[in-house]
């Protein structure tokens, strides 16, 4: 090293070397001039080329509008309603497992696609926020330590929704056995090395799911909902901007600016869940709230909470103050809420209100 410096010192080169820029100022550098070209404007021209850009860039692959081939694996019945468990054609013909709730009775019914979460944990996906045909003691292990011991699936059933849950790309049936967060950039490398990217396949599943709700007998297309938590709340609000179908959307703790989430410590900045949320290319777009802004006029309920450690509460609040920009006759509903990374029975009865309320 001292040899080096004699020599660069000797080119005049050193107090050059010196002053290089080091890795984190320049990262610093350059999140502090991001500035998204698309960022929220009250005109037409804007949403305009703003659902372009979100669409070309979130759906990928997309729902070539093909047929879902749907097989129904077993049924069950339940008190007021039927579980039905299926798989269906997914956005690269592969085959996604799913957990149908029908109520009983003609319809035609709301319906409500739930968008699981990420977790951490990979051999649940559906099953999450849909009780299983078989008992199955992780799932309601899941259920009792972020639902508050509550399937989400059964809240909207009883309230008079069709329910529909699917495993996402690497989770639950989709999943391989050992898959751990790991294994996270394995995934997302493979898929970047043939031009697809996680979180567009995830997207692009969503999508297909959504038109498999809406041409089902008893369900009524015009009120077909979507309801996340965690990484489902990004699911369903991505999925509720971008699909002009979806009804209304209920986004359970998962809304922040990228700059509340980039600072240092913050969790997408750690490990590899990040992957499966990326979008590349869309953040010199939009931001968050961009992206769901275009849901607007539609219905929007966003819960979160101060606790939440995921999340920081003033990150969210920005979003939720810019989010408001876009319904300036009402429509966005926000929700703070105690307890933190958590969507109890509670929170689930005042969705299910919500939604039922949505004309």
């Amino acid at each position: 090293m001292q040899r080096r410096r004699e020599i660069l010192a000797g080119l005049g080169l050193w107090p050059l070397a010196a002053g290089a820029e080091g890795l984190d100022a320049a990262l610093a550098r350059l999140q502090s001039a991001w500035q998204p070209r698309l960022a929220w404007r009250a005109d037409a021209a804007w949403r305009t080329e703003a659902l372009a850009t979100a669409r070309r860039l979130v759906l990928r692959p997309g729902d070539d509008g093909s047929a879902f081939a749907t097989e129904v694996l077993g049924e069950q019945a339940r008190d007021g309603h039927t579980a039905v468990a299926l798989t269906l054609r997914g956005a690269f013909g592969d085959r996604v497992p799913a957990l149908f709730l029908r109520p009983r009775g003609p319809g035609p019914h709301p319906a409500v696609l739930l968008l699981h979460d990420h977790g951490a944990r990979f051999d649940l996906g559906k099953e999450k926020l849909i009780r299983p045909l078989a008992d199955d003691t992780a799932a309601e292990a899941w259920a009792q330590r972020w639902f508050g011991g509550s399937f989400v699936g059964d809240t909207l059933v009883a309230t008079g929704f069709a329910v529909l849950a699917i495993d996402a790309p690497g989770w639950g049936e989709r999943s391989r056995p050992g898959f751990a967060k790991d294994d996270q950039q394995a995934l997302a490398n493979h898929l970047m090395q043939l031009g697809h990217h996680w979180a567009g396949w995830i997207a692009s599943d969503d999508l297909r799911a959504h038109r498999w709700l809406r041409e089902q007998p008893g369900v009524d297309p015009r009120r077909v909902a979507v309801l996340g938590f965690s990484m489902g709340s990004l699911r369903a609000w991505q999925l509720a901007a971008v699909c002009e179908e979806v009804s209304a959307c209920v986004a359970a703790h998962w809304m922040c600016t990228r700059e509340g989430l980039l600072r240092a410590g913050e969790h997408t900045l750690q490990g590899q869940s990040a992957f499966s949320m990326l979008h590349p290319g869309l953040a010199t777009e939009l931001d968050h709230p961009d992206v769901a802004a275009l849901i607007a006029p539609r219905p929007l309920l966003l819960f979160g909470s101060p606790e939440d450690r995921l999340f920081p509460w003033d990150g969210v609040q920005a979003a939720w103050a810019q989010l408001r920009r876009a319904w300036p006759k009402g429509g966005l509903t926000t929700r703070s809420t105690a307890g933190g990374h958590r969507f109890g029975p509670e929170q689930q009865a005042e969705a299910a209100a919500w939604l039922a309320r949505q004309a």
